[in-house]
């Protein structure tokens, strides 16, 4: 499978590169950067070629990953659209829930896949709890709470001319699809303070959200950038979930050492836990081959989004918004 990936905006991009070329059956055929400095690093890295027109890459490719900043995913995506490629979107997947239906929309019309990168699904911990409460053992979920704490990643992420806003939109995202996809159920209401707490003048650096799901399910969640850069880890995932027959803690970071160094005169978390990335890069090339749906949609990540910008939105009005479906 011919595979292109367009800019390497976004962190992430370089774990996803590595992925596909992990594969036997996926070739990294070219990279396409609007920085063409870092393209070109980027694709001598990779052993592959850089076309300076996005275009021309989407027309020797079968499945594409896009990494650019999140403002620019909608144009992305429906250049993918229109050469009949197959694309999985780096979280968020837009800015608006307008542009997020048009992508999907889009996609949908082209007969081409649409996946959310949404990695943590494919976390081991994480997916032991979805069988946990999928076999029904904690009962039924009453309350959840949870975390998705970073260190602030800075350059386009606090322009929110670029990113469409700050550690609202950026973590929220994450933890609300892990909610949605073990519940089994849509978010109603949300109820946020956001604010500026951790030195970022440009975009908000923490929140606290409280929602309820359509099943009666209560939550909140820290989406805050509020670990410090000598913080062993760039931040975590944790979930407390309280059901009718028992509760159970999960923190998706927890499979790791810890390595004290005098050399390094630092503390670091190794993690020992299985490449998430590559789950998600597997599930999508097998739906590609398959020519069926991911197990993570467009609908999921503009589901998720849109508890983000409720979020906003209920912080602005200092009331709680309630989510329409």
């Amino acid at each position: 499978m011919r595979v292109g990936m367009i800019s390497f905006a976004h962190m992430h991009a370089h774990s996803y590169a590595q992925a596909v070329t992990a594969f036997a059956n996926a070739e990294l055929i070219g990279i396409s950067d609007p920085d063409k400095s870092r393209g070109e690093e980027t694709a001598r890295t990779y052993n592959t070629l850089y076309e300076s027109s996005v275009d021309d890459l989407l027309s020797k490719v079968d499945a594409v990953v896009i990494c650019s900043e999140n403002a620019h995913h909608k144009a992305d995506v429906l250049a993918a659209a229109a050469k009949g490629v197959h694309v999985l979107c780096e979280k968020p997947l837009a800015t608006s829930v307008k542009d997020a239906e048009e992508m999907i929309t889009a996609c949908e019309n082209a007969g081409v896949i649409l996946q959310t990168a949404f990695p943590v699904r494919f976390n081991p911990p994480v997916q032991q709890l979805k069988a946990l409460i999928d076999r029904g053992d904690l009962g039924q979920i009453r309350a959840i709470h949870g975390t998705n704490r970073g260190t602030n990643p800075g350059g386009w992420f606090i322009d929110p001319s670029l990113s469409g806003g700050g550690a609202v939109l950026d973590h929220t995202v994450h933890v609300v699809d892990l909610m949605r996809w073990m519940l089994q159920s849509e978010v109603q209401e949300v109820y946020a303070e956001v604010g500026q707490q951790f030195g970022t003048t440009t975009a908000d650096d923490c929140g606290l959200l409280s929602f309820s799901f359509q099943n009666g399910t209560i939550a909140t969640l820290d989406p805050s950038w509020s670990r410090n850069r000598t913080f062993p880890t760039w931040g975590d995932v944790t979930m407390d979930v309280i059901g009718s027959d028992g509760m159970t803690r999960l923190d998706a970071m927890k499979q790791h050492i810890m390595l004290y160094s005098d050399v390094e005169n630092a503390v670091s978390q190794l993690s020992c836990a299985d490449n998430h990335d590559i789950g998600l890069m597997k599930d999508f090339l097998d739906s590609v081959a398959a020519n069926r749906q991911p197990s993570i949609t467009g609908t999921d990540g503009l589901k998720a989004m849109q508890v983000a910008l409720a979020a906003y939105e209920s912080f602005q009005r200092k009331q709680p918004v309630t989510i329409h479906h």
